[in-house]
């Protein structure tokens, strides 16, 4: 899903607390004017002023002209979720529960241990208010992929048009994969040399020895070209033969040891090498075009209305 439409959900999916649901509930005895009317959807000042504090960070200072440019960027937002929502009711698209579990345990892989209940408890969140609204933006996801994406299409001519004006974008350092070990003392260096000339494995020996945090994956520093590493480290791995282990080298962080276990020449990438990137590249672009329109012609249609006084805002919403 695209970055943009994912900030919209993002903002609102974690703190606009339920007045959606609301709307089928029993109607109250007292009318109170609505702040936001979207169709026959009413959303109250209070509501509104409830899910907005919801949105902030705990204890971000704000200036009045501050607050005032966010509210007005936050109601606009909710009209366009609520638009989304409407449109996702009106299509009946749903899910399952089992889609909702599946979302929820990828999500909490980005969270090792019980840090994902700490992160909910820092926002002031319940595990059954937050699925919820992980349903609810999961849903709107797969309304915009069946009624919007949908109509996104990439021509092998547009293709071919991108990679010839961009080429250089397909160009591809000169890079190595290598591990390393840091200790903090020279002594302790040349220990851990001997035992790596020995035969021991570098990455049970970093595991065991390394204070770097890649320690637990063996030393392993991935891929990388030349000006990602500090230049006392390029002028050793880039000329470090495959397999050979460096000598120790002396940096802020301490002693370092290195093995550089692949290198990659400097190339540029094919046409059919880069498609798959150009067409990522260019089904971003037009579903954010598509999206952008299809919005528009839902605020067209709808009936919106917006009381700023409540707010002591004087703006109005451009449809």
């Amino acid at each position: 899903m695209h970055i943009y439409h994912l900030r919209i959900l993002s903002i609102l999916c974690l703190c606009l607390v339920g007045f959606v649901a609301g709307c089928d509930s029993e109607p109250v005895v007292e009318k109170v004017a609505p702040l936001i009317q979207i169709n026959d959807q009413e959303i109250s000042k209070a509501e509104f002023l409830a899910a907005f504090e919801k949105s902030l960070q705990k204890d971000q200072p704000l200036s009045g002209i501050e607050r005032e440019e966010l509210q007005r960027s936050f109601l606009v937002q909710l009209i366009d979720r609520e638009l989304i929502h409407g449109e996702a009711r009106r299509l009946d698209i749903t899910l399952t529960e089992a889609d909702v579990e599946s979302a929820l345990q990828s999500y909490r892989q980005d969270y090792p241990d019980a840090s994902f209940e700490a992160m909910l408890q820092e926002r002031g969140l319940t595990m059954q208010f937050w699925r919820e609204e992980l349903k609810e933006s999961l849903i709107m996801e797969k309304l915009l992929e069946q009624a919007v994406y949908s109509r996104v299409s990439v021509t092998d001519t547009e293709v071919a048009a991108y990679f010839a004006d961009n080429r250089e974008q397909f160009d591809r350092p000169a890079q190595v994969r290598a591990r390393q070990i840091v200790v903090a003392e020279e002594d302790e260096g040349q220990d851990v040399l001997a035992l790596l000339r020995q035969g021991q494995p570098f990455a049970e020996v970093a595991a065991e020895y390394s204070l770097s945090p890649d320690a637990q994956q063996g030393g392993d520093l991935g891929f990388f070209g030349r000006g990602e590493m500090p230049p006392e480290f390029d002028a050793i791995v880039f000329d470090l033969p495959v397999n050979r282990l460096s000598d120790l080298v002396k940096s802020e962080y301490g002693y370092h040891i290195f093995l550089v276990e692949e290198k990659r020449k400097a190339t540029r990438l094919s046409k059919k090498d880069a498609t798959e990137e150009i067409l990522s590249i260019l089904e971003g672009r037009k579903k954010e075009q598509v999206y952008l329109g299809w919005l528009q012609e839902m605020r067209a249609r709808a009936v919106i209305a917006v009381d700023w006084a409540q707010l002591e805002v004087n703006d109005r919403i451009n449809n």
